[in-house]
């Protein structure tokens, strides 16, 4: 499974990449989606690798990901499980990873992080390793645990 997150704003972007940035539902900077790994997704991150970054997310940050960054509409997955009829996190992820869309479950499709703490390390502008766009592998995990 591939966590996407888009680093970079609105300003001065094809239609063409923006739509495709709204298919992901990556309509603003620092949202982060999950994808299945597969061709489709991947001619379309192939289309937005200069406003993305994605790797292969591991299971520890996936459930932090969940329990700090899901939501219920507004409210907080961890405090509302109770209204999409679960008993615990690890019970949505499982879900999730059956083949269960976020949407079906009664999450939002996507998750809104915030900067890194301690900033980025390289540029926004450059692919990686020189920079942060594109794809990194499973770097994406050190990534995602400075922005939940």
């Amino acid at each position: 499974m591939w966590a996407v997150i888009r680093l970079r704003g609105n300003v001065n972007v094809r239609k063409e990449i923006k739509d495709t940035l709204e298919m992901l539902h990556l309509k603003r900077k620092f949202s982060c989606v999950l994808l299945p790994e597969n061709d489709s997704y991947k001619g379309m991150l192939r289309k937005v690798k200069d406003y993305v970054t994605w790797g292969e997310v591991n299971e520890d940050i996936l459930k932090k990901l969940f329990e700090k960054r899901g939501r219920i509409g507004r409210k907080r997955l961890s405090d509302n499980l109770d209204l999409i009829g679960v008993k615990s996190v690890d019970e949505v992820i499982k879900r999730f990873q059956n083949g269960e869309k976020l949407k079906d479950i009664g999450l939002r499709p996507f998750f809104g992080l915030t900067p890194p703490s301690k900033g980025f390390k390289k540029s926004i502008i450059r692919h990686y390793p020189k920079g942060e766009l594109g794809y990194r592998g499973e770097k994406i995990n050190e990534l995602l645990e400075r922005m939940i």
